[in-house]
């Protein structure tokens, strides 16, 4: 598999609203690559999930010693190589979104800026990150600190602030 360079969004106090606009603009919802999509919808979206829908998503976890609750959903992605849903230890979300680059190309470095200045208007979010291959962060401190960053705009993560 060719390397991706990782676009991601820090959204400090998500909404519904926020997960349902990058879920209806850039998740491929007919296929999503992941059932579990399903139960993160009914949980952060629609706000009517169960216990088993939370114990599902908890089976994202990038360990089994992570806080319940904080993981990271990859899907597929309508125009992307590929969608992630990050929700962090403090409640933030990260939202991230893959793009292919075989080649390491500039072009493709270009279209990863924009992307990055594109959804961090969309979602107000108050930074945005971009680098080769990054893992989304799961804390203001992991984001503050994510390596290898190509990019980074906004302020330093750990205020519940949103731009104006």
């Amino acid at each position: 598999m060719p390397p991706c360079i990782d676009v991601y969004v820090w959204i400090p106090q998500p909404s519904p609203a926020d997960f349902r606009l990058f879920i209806d603009r850039y998740v491929d919802v007919a296929d999503p690559g992941d059932d579990r999509l399903a139960a993160f919808q009914r949980v952060f979206v629609d706000s009517v999930g169960s216990a088993e829908d939370r114990a599902e998503l908890d089976t994202l976890a990038r360990t089994h010693d992570a806080p319940s609750g904080v993981f990271s959903l990859y899907v597929h992605a309508r125009e992307h190589e590929g969608a992630i849903i990050t929700v962090t230890e403090d409640g933030s979300a990260v939202l991230g979104l893959s793009v292919d680059d075989p080649d390491g190309s500039l072009e493709v470095d270009a279209q990863a800026t924009a992307l990055m200045k594109r959804l961090q208007i969309e979602f107000s979010a108050a930074a945005a990150i971009y680098g080769t291959e990054l893992p989304p962060p799961h804390s203001a401190s992991e984001w503050n600190t994510a390596w290898p960053v190509t990019a980074r705009v906004g302020a330093r993560c750990g205020s519940t602030d949103r731009p104006a």
